[in-house]
């Protein structure tokens, strides 16, 4: 008897170890499904806040989570809500599957489950049900490998990967972003039971079109969290009177175009770290898209913001609105369309004048009619200055004035000079012309504020970049540091729009032929932005110009990018800075290479009164005399038209007011003399 229960329990021991080694062998031949699901790309800003994701396959969002980024007091109710053991079974709860057995014998129906978190995770990474007894035990089987081959916090970011949470969104981060508008971080207590609650039952409980079975199911949640502990009781009476959310929120779409070239440039990666600065960003899409709105229903305009010193772009906004309107084209990434500059070219071909010794910004240069072979250049008004400062010339952005420096430079160094600065332009066809100078070229919003990037930072600066870890590099010298200079100095005296400060933006706008394109660039001691308004299609928008549209937005723009101003760098030591008087002769008067340095015989003449003269305010008006010329005659004083159409050799104008002034007569042939007197 004793050798027969011996060979019993022996027998049995072999038959438990055999069982034993059945299930090991069972569970370690388990074929894992795919545990790596594929997740949203993701665009991010240089402090790593999401600017835009992208679905995955069947237009799901699900985000990667970092479970360290996690609300702790969320993890807490979920593993105490759904499996309170996890941290301690090996996948699956004995004590679980009991309790959810008894009840349902004694019930005869099922009242509470027995899955585990890890046993959730198996359902949903293989995507089956969890009803049926065959699926019940292969869930069984794959929680159990599961444990074996991942760590328990590999266990949990798969759930938050994977959970659903209504509609199309699956994953802790996609639920918090449509849900709650935010990253899962920090959680309320009513949010936090809201999401335990929510995978549950995710259609029936949607908190958009069934509310009140999604706060009933949340306040069971805060109920049982309560009496287990985890929060307060009066924490959660109060979350119970928290709003459910009533929408689907939109997920961040940010720097929209940028964000689509950044993923186009390396599709194989999942995070997409940029130089954007998400809150900036947004208050610049603001700026546009209201700004859009009010100029008309199919205009259209683009953004860039730019740190000069470091090349990083700041904010880029290619559209008013990504997509989502026809009429305004908004899915055409108006950063890198080409389109025609208008005047904003002309900083750079002065500059380089500068350089060739052809001017000086004191130089007198003559407006009047001009013309090279069938090309004869008009300003933008029809009207002609007569002699005026080339500072004065860049600043009113006449067209003459430029065009000659042109075609003293020649076209193709022009061209040179915007390759150096790293400004891809484009030819329309043939070699270049005299009408680079007035926009006869195509060039992107993009090459424009590299270009005055370039400018701001002496002539050789950095190139514009928007990948956080992109390598800086520097654009080759486009003009000497001193020329820079000059140039920067004449465009912080431009007259800034109405209400905004004097001086402390170096810009310039522009209008390309037809009323097609309205820019402005600017730039102060850190930052350059450039504004682009305008028909995507190309058509034109009549008397859209750049002051009036585009200069306003570029002011504000900076209002929003800080608080104030960076000064513009001082002078370089060599920098000669003197009045017109203190200039070398051939500087005092722009003339073309081989001209001779004579008057025209018929050209006009002030007599009265004579250069240097101090006269006695009396009176408002002052008399001019004028010999020579034809009629009629134009007079401006300080730059500004005071007198047209004069037929005769004496007449009368409008005091210019006390002070010095300088006074210009045009006659009609676009000849000029020049005076500068003192009204005391």
């Amino acid at each position: 008897m004793k050798h027969r229960a011996l060979f019993s329990l022996v027998a049995l021991l072999f038959a438990v170890a055999a069982l034993r080694d059945g299930i090991e062998n069972w569970i370690d031949a388990t074929e894992l499904p795919q545990t790596l699901a594929e997740t949203s790309v993701e665009i991010r800003d240089r402090n790593d806040e999401l600017l835009r994701a992208y679905t995955v396959s069947g237009g799901i969002w699900r985000l990667a989570p970092v479970l360290t980024a996690v609300d702790d007091g969320y993890l807490d109710m979920l593993v105490r809500y759904e499996d309170k053991r996890f941290w301690q079974h090996g996948g699956v709860d004995p004590l679980a599957m009991l309790r959810a057995t008894a009840q349902a014998l004694w019930h005869r129906r099922a009242v509470s489950g027995g899955s585990t978190l890890t046993m959730q995770v198996a359902r949903l990474i293989e995507d089956g049900s969890t009803g049926r007894w065959a699926g019940k035990l292969r869930q069984i089987r794959l929680a159990l490998a599961l444990e074996r081959r991942l760590s328990k916090d590999q266990i949990l970011s798969l759930y938050l990967t994977h959970a659903p949470y209504g509609g199309n969104l699956e994953g802790i981060r996609a639920a918090t972003l449509a849900w709650f508008g935010k990253e899962p971080r920090r959680l309320t207590p009513a949010e936090s039971a809201l999401l335990v609650a929510l995978p549950q039952s995710p259609e029936a409980r949607r908190p958009d079109r069934h509310a009140d079975r999604a706060k009933a199911a949340r306040d069971r949640v805060l109920t049982r969290m309560a009496d287990a502990g985890i929060i307060a009781s009066d924490d959660a009476l109060s979350a119970q009177h928290a709003r459910i959310p009533d929408r689907i929120r939109p997920f961040p779409m940010r720097a929209a175009h940028l964000a689509d070239r950044v993923r186009a440039s390396a599709p194989e990666r999942q995070r997409h770290a940029t130089t954007i600065d998400a809150r900036l960003q947004s208050a610049l899409e603001t700026l546009l898209a209201d700004a859009a709105r009010r100029s008309g229903p199919r205009i259209s305009a683009a953004l860039i913001a730019a740190n000069h010193q470091t090349g990083e772009i700041l904010a880029s906004v290619g559209s008013p609105q990504y997509g989502t309107d026809s009429r305004r084209q908004g899915f055409v990434d108006m950063t890198r369309a080409i389109r025609s500059p208008g005047s904003t070219l002309k900083p750079l071909i002065y500059g380089l004048a500068f350089d060739q010794g052809l001017v000086h910004p004191e130089t007198l240069i003559h407006d009047g009619p001009v013309q090279f072979g069938r090309y004869a250049p008009r300003n933008f008004d029809g009207q002609f200055r007569g002699d005026i400062r080339v500072r004065e010339a860049l600043q009113l952005s006449l067209n003459i004035p430029v065009v000659k420096l042109t075609n003293e430079l020649g076209p193709a160094r022009v061209m040179a000079a915007l390759s150096r600065a790293g400004a891809g332009a484009r030819l329309p066809g043939g070699a270049p012309g005299l009408a680079i100078a007035l926009g006869g070229v195509g060039v992107s919003l993009q090459d424009l504020v590299q270009l005055y990037a370039t400018l701001a930072q002496g002539g050789a600066g950095q190139r514009l970049r928007s990948a956080l870890n992109e390598p800086a590099s520097q654009t080759a010298r486009t003009i000497s540091e001193v020329a820079a200079w000059q140039v920067g100095h004449i465009l912080a005296g431009v007259a800034p729009p109405p209400g905004d400060p004097q001086g402390v933006l170096a810009y310039k706008t522009g209008t390309s032929y037809g009323h097609r394109d309205a820019w402005a660039i600017g730039y102060d001691g850190e930052h350059v932005v450039g504004v682009w308004m305008g028909r995507a299609d190309g058509t034109p928008v009549p008397g859209a110009f750049g002051g009036d549209l585009a200069a306003p937005l570029l002011f504000q723009a900076f209002a929003r990018l800080k608080p104030g101003f960076a000064p513009l760098p001082a002078p370089p030591p060599s920098t000669l800075i003197t009045g017109a008087a203190g200039l070398p002769q051939p500087l005092q008067r722009f003339r073309p290479r081989g001209s001779r340095l004579v008057t025209a015989p018929n050209a006009p003449k002030l007599l009265f009164p004579p250069d240097g003269a101090i006269l006695d305010s009396i009176g408002e008006t002052v008399t001019l005399k004028v010999q020579g010329g034809s009629a009629p005659y134009l007079v401006l004083a300080n730059g500004r038209p005071i007198a047209r159409g004069q037929r005769r050799n004496e007449f009368e104008i409008p005091t210019p007011g006390t002070g010095y002034s300088t006074l210009v007569v045009v006659d009609g042939a676009g000849q000029s003399d020049r005076v500068t007197v003192r009204l005391d």
